[in-house]
């Protein structure tokens, strides 16, 4: 290892430790909308009871979309190694949320530890991991250092670098360089994403191209009862979902529906904000704008002269693609990004994005050109588009039906990335 290399892992955990007062900070004022933002911290450092039975899988899923895309690959896990343990860390309540909802006990939960060398130390005594899977691109240079000094092998899995990230990371180039040395394999979702990181430096003995994780996701809602009476109490009514909305989306969202209620009147609205912590403002939003609406938790009827349904429960957004017509995927209207378009896909029905989907480049790309998908880049659009798929059944049926197809074709990067974790077990 370089001087200058040893240097600059210092001078970050010194900044780290600097910041650290300021996480907490922002965990506290979080608290007061959701107060499990001020539970478990102790476990950021490393400090909880260690699992009955230590060894064996740790997973790394940052938040909620990472924790869905390692589903499919942790459940073939234990299907193939029964007897392994699975340990499961998350950043985020809500990907925490999730965690719970879709394993419960199956595995071992806790939040990441703060990447700092006590916090790192104190996580994997207790865990003491044979293999590390992570999610994505989550790279923290000590956490990666001390797997490696533990001979632990590490794989980055449904690894993407958009061209942002790369900018981002060739700055600290001596830093990147010490990350990339410590990973053992990455598995990229395309050979786009694969360049970038032989750009940075990477090995290409350590690089597989396996596909994106994502078109293996299933829709995880499985109470077909509850699908069944959305439906029929929907069944005479045009329906769309504006899911995982973001701060800032969610006026847009309403906009666009003054436009459609003009020409629609019995249209009705799913609206699914991202993070719990926002549910009660999205709800007052609404209620300013002079909307009807029904919230899931109060289970309420929802009837006819109802026109915002607000999906204010974790874990259904499953339920809601499935008994929506058109669906709209939030974090694009704002800088975020974008979430997941394959999941309304996966339930046969059109999505629309807004110009900021930097997360899903090629997934956008691939939607789009079959005409699963349409971007758009305003409320006057989003409105005109989903109008055009309510008013047409045809093209909607057709759209979603291509959609299908596009996951069906590309699905397969999980038995690629079992594979390779075969190898260390």
């Amino acid at each position: 290892m370089s001087v200058r290399l040893i240097f600059i892992r210092f001078f970050y955990t010194i900044m780290l430790s600097l910041l650290t007062p300021f996480l907490l900070l922002r965990l506290w004022f979080r608290s007061f909308k959701a107060p499990q933002y001020r539970q478990r911290i102790a476990e950021r450092f490393g400090f909880f009871s260690a699992p009955e039975n230590p060894g064996g899988l740790w997973v790394h899923a940052v938040s909620l979309g990472e924790t869905v895309a390692a589903t499919p690959i942790i459940q073939q896990f234990k299907k193939q190694f029964p007897d392994i343990p699975v340990t499961l860390t998350s950043m985020t309540l809500t990907g925490s949320n999730q965690v719970q909802k879709t394993f419960g006990d199956s595995v071992f939960h806790v939040y990441f530890p703060y990447d700092l060398p006590g916090s790192v130390n104190r996580f994997l005594e207790k865990v003491r991991p044979q293999m590390l899977v992570i999610l994505e691109t989550e790279l923290w240079p000590n956490c990666l250092k001390a797997c490696k000094n533990r001979n632990i092998p590490i794989i980055l899995a449904n690894a993407r670098l958009s061209p942002r990230s790369m900018t981002g990371y060739s700055k600290i180039s001596t830093l990147t360089q010490g990350m990339l040395n410590c990973i053992t394999k990455v598995c990229a979702q395309s050979k786009k994403d694969g360049d970038r990181f032989l750009e940075l430096g990477l090995n290409a003995a350590q690089l597989e191209i396996v596909g994106n994780v994502k078109f293996d996701v299933k829709n995880n809602y499985q109470k077909v009862d509850e699908v069944l009476k959305f439906k029929e109490m929907w069944k005479d009514r045009p329906v769309w979902i504006a899911a995982s909305t973001h701060k800032g989306e969610e006026e847009q969202v309403l906009d666009a529906f003054d436009i459609i209620l003009k020409q629609m009147p019995t249209a009705l609205l799913l609206l699914v904000p991202r993070h719990p912590e926002r549910f009660p403002a999205v709800l007052e939003l609404v209620q300013q704008r002079g909307f009807s609406v029904v919230t899931r938790s109060s289970d309420a009827p929802c009837t006819n002269n109802t026109q915002v349904f607000l999906g204010d429960t974790m874990g259904e957004l499953g339920l809601f693609y499935q008994v929506a017509n058109v669906a709209f995927v939030g974090g694009s209207l704002v800088p975020i990004g974008g979430h997941n378009s394959l999941e309304p896909a996966m339930c046969k029905i059109p999505a629309i994005v807004g110009p900021h989907t930097h997360n899903f480049v090629e997934i956008t790309q691939l939607l789009s050109e079959s005409g699963a998908l349409k971007k758009i880049s305003n409320t006057v659009e989003l409105a005109s588009t989903v109008l055009h798929w309510l008013q047409s059944s045809k093209d909607c049926l057709d759209a979603g039906a291509e959609g299908l197809k596009i996951v069906e074709q590309n699905r397969g990067a999980v038995e690629k990335i079992l594979k390779t974790m075969g190898y260390y077990f």
